[in-house]
């Protein structure tokens, strides 16, 4: 593979001509001529997700007349060059800044994968919503991984770890598995925000779709972390007893997910939860 270069950021991108000229820009704000090489993969799109693409100078632009992350993702790798590497969800605004910084975190010895902290915008949500992502966000499973944040950088011998990105719904908890402990690191001075479902029924949904990939991953692939079923009782709500009322919600939403995740039409869809997508003002600054 080519260790030499601009860093590589790869963007899957379907349906997300609302909030993909923001992220675009936020990137690359502050960039230097050539820093970044910046590919958007239009996968089965339906608005004007390429005409975004198209208006930000110096972006790459490939299309697919099918949905679908995995295969966009492998057109992305087959466009780009350069390492480190970064793949970034189309809704996620990486500042300049948080981009160098991920892609510095992978050049340090022994250090193959990064990820950005998250932070979780519950702004306007629904109680049930807000109860959920309580407990969500102080779950041990997301210490030190790299699923859950919007942006994952790989070194070069971090992309080395795997050949092509599998069918499957859950890419980062795919790649998270490709890693031990020690290889990865969660870069906490750099943030993303990540939206929330504005309806409980968008949640459900979410959830329903995410526990159905995660279980078909598991099943194939022994290097992904195991689900600790338990863990937001024993490790969230009972040090903090005040979220109690938080845990039933979490686990009322839960169980209700893992019952839908067993219907076929869960299981074989590939999707994103729509409610979350903010529509960016022309220009491009979130509403």
């Amino acid at each position: 593979m080519v260790t030499r270069g601009p860093v590589s950021v790869v963007i899957a991108a379907h349906d997300e001509a609302a909030v993909l000229g923001r992220t675009l820009r936020t990137l690359l704000a502050d960039a230097r001529p050539g820093e970044f090489e910046v590919v958007v993969v239009a996968n089965g799109c339906t608005d004007g997700t390429a005409e975004v693409a198209r208006s930000v100078p110096g972006v790459l632009l490939r299309e697919l007349p099918e949905p679908g992350k995995p295969a966009a993702l492998n057109a992305g790798d087959d466009a780009v060059t350069g390492f480190p590497r970064i793949y970034l969800d189309a809704d996620i605004a990486l500042p300049t800044a948080g981009a160098r910084t991920l892609a510095a975190a992978v050049g340090a010895p022994g250090i193959l994968a990064a990820a950005p902290r998250r932070r979780l915008d519950t702004t306007g949500r629904p109680l049930l919503v807000r109860g959920y992502y309580a407990i969500n966000g102080r779950h041990p499973a997301y210490r030190n991984a790299l699923f859950g944040r919007g942006a994952i950088a790989l070194s070069a011998a971090g992309r080395a770890r795997f050949d092509r990105f599998p069918d499957v719904v859950a890419d980062d908890l795919f790649l998270d598995g490709q890693f031990t402990g020690t290889e990865k690191r969660e870069v906490t001075e750099v943030g993303t925000v990540v939206a929330t479902p504005r309806r409980t029924a968008d949640l459900l949904r979410r959830l329903g779709r995410v526990r159905a990939g995660n279980a078909s991953l598991r099943a194939a692939d022994q290097r992904v972390r195991r689900a600790r079923r338990t863990s937001w009782l024993v490790d969230v709500v009972l040090p903090r007893p005040w979220l109690l009322p938080a845990g039933v919600c979490y686990a009322g939403l839960t169980l209700l997910a893992a019952t839908a995740a067993r219907r076929p039409a869960v299981r074989n869809r590939w999707g994103r939860d729509e409610s979350s997508r903010v529509p960016a003002e022309p220009d491009g600054a979130a509403r």
